[in-house]
């Protein structure tokens, strides 16, 4: 799977910080796009009704500029996500920065075979020792009670070396 050029890098603006003022030095989002591949665990925050935030993690892949999650239409995630989809997903860089997305959440009912094939090669990281989870598309494409949820990006903020490379990416 090859990387896409993306959106233009810009300086999120993080006031006291010492993050850089013009662009040069950003990153380029062929590095978001590996990390949000790669990996393992996301972590996806959304609104409970009680107006509190919900942070829960779970497993799902990067697959055609989207972050996919399997999830059933019964868990807090789902139910909170029907309320309001807006969510923010953030995954574990284990000494490599941070990476964080914020976008809007979409229940996946009507997917393509490509879409599916995607996914579910996307998710073959899973299938490697010491898991051996293997994706099967009957839970989610004929499943109700399954799911799979695609995050549609609006903004994505990362860094490799806070607060030098410090980078927001915006989607139309």
């Amino acid at each position: 799977m090859t990387a896409t050029l993306g959106p233009d890098a810009e300086r999120p603006w993080i006031p006291g910080y010492g993050v850089p003022e013009t662009t040069e030095g950003t990153l380029p989002w062929s590095w978001a796009e590996a990390r949000l591949r790669e990996a393992e665990t996301y972590w996806v925050a959304t609104l409970h009704p009680a107006g509190r935030p919900h942070l829960m993690p779970t497993w799902g892949a990067w697959h055609a500029g989207r972050i996919w999650l399997e999830g059933g239409a019964a868990t807090r995630r789902a139910r909170n996500i029907a309320r309001n989809p807006a969510v923010s997903v953030a995954i574990e860089l284990p000494r490599d920065g941070a990476l964080v997305v914020e976008g809007t959440a979409a229940f996946a009912v009507e997917l393509d075979e490509a879409t599916i094939a995607g996914f579910v090669d996307a998710m073959a990281k899973y299938a490697t020792p010491p898991r051996s989870y293997i994706v099967d598309p009957a839970n989610f494409v004929a499943n109700p009670a399954g799911g799979l949820w695609a995050v549609t990006p609006w903004i994505v903020f990362g860094w490799s070396r806070f607060p030098d490379d410090a980078t927001r990416w915006r989607f139309g």
